[in-house]
């Protein structure tokens, strides 16, 4: 390792201890235990300083940090599935002893075989880790990406393509369409006004069908039917720029809220 190395990590361990010290000391003793939440407060402020210390270059503590959120979350995980789904769900049908045991409440259903094919597969999975029988947990393996991938293409089938298809049938005149007369007469520019309602279905009719149009590609996009696909080609840019922004919205309001943390919980500034 080299030196450079050694006398950085002296300082930040020295500054790590320091600002446990100076924020447990800040702290009031009648809140509990002040020496654990100073801990606590300085550790997830490393461990933040650490994460952003990517931007600058890799690094030995973005590592450690990035290893143990990775570890930290497999273990939450696991254990959430544990008590969830094994103690909570599986044993009360499998052993009133073991719902005992675990003062969870018993479902007896009888006998059913269908509720012991989860431990079966599950046992077998635990086969990968055998040197010899490790071709043993790709068939539970390969039977639950199949089951998995069949009733996940039935929710997306009817989520992001059935719907999506029904959601464009929309009324071009609006659903209180009475004619031209009472719609200038009851002229209304809000939200929920018929105006807007009007506005709306057409943008989202002109949207899909010029955007089907610039996926058309047996016919050259010459004359009109060339306007239709740069119109297209138009609208698929807004919406993926749209979506593009929310997830770097919802990223950047991820960012202030650690810095608002920093700033404000850890060196109280704010």
């Amino acid at each position: 390792m080299k030196k450079s190395t050694l006398i950085v990590m002296a300082v930040v361990v020295v500054l790590f201890l320091l600002s446990w010290v100076l924020k447990a000391s800040a702290l009031q003793p009648e809140q509990g235990s002040y020496i654990l939440r100073g801990f606590l407060v300085t550790f997830a402020a490393f461990l933040t300083l650490a994460v952003m210390s990517f931007l600058y270059q890799d690094n030995p503590f973005y590592k450690f940090a990035e290893h143990l959120f990775v570890g930290v979350s497999a273990a939450f995980w696991m254990c959430m599935g544990f008590w969830t789904t094994i103690v909570q769900n599986l044993i009360p049908r499998l052993s009133t002893s073991l719902a005992d045991y675990f003062m969870v409440p018993q479902r007896p259903e009888g006998l059913n075989l269908f509720f012991y094919t989860p431990v079966i597969l599950g046992i077998l999975l635990l086969m990968r880790l055998s040197p010899r029988g490790g071709w043993i947990s790709r068939w539970p393996l390969a039977f639950i990406v199949g089951t998995t991938a069949g009733l996940n293409f039935i929710r997306y089938l009817r989520s992001d393509f059935i719907k999506q298809i029904s959601s464009t049938f929309v009324p071009l005149l609006g659903t209180q369409w009475e004619g031209i007369g009472p719609f200038l007469s009851n002229l209304d520019l809000s939200a929920s006004g018929q105006l807007v309602l009007l506005l709306s279905n057409w943008v989202v009719f002109l949207g899909v069908f010029t955007g089907l149009i610039y996926f058309f590609f047996s016919k050259e996009h010459k004359g009109a039917f060339g306007v239709g696909s740069r119109v297209g080609i138009w609208i698929l840019m807004i919406t993926f720029g749209a979506s593009f922004g929310y997830t770097v919205m919802g990223r950047i309001s991820l960012l202030v809220g650690r810095i608002t943390f920093l700033f404000g919980t850890w060196l109280e500034l704010i």
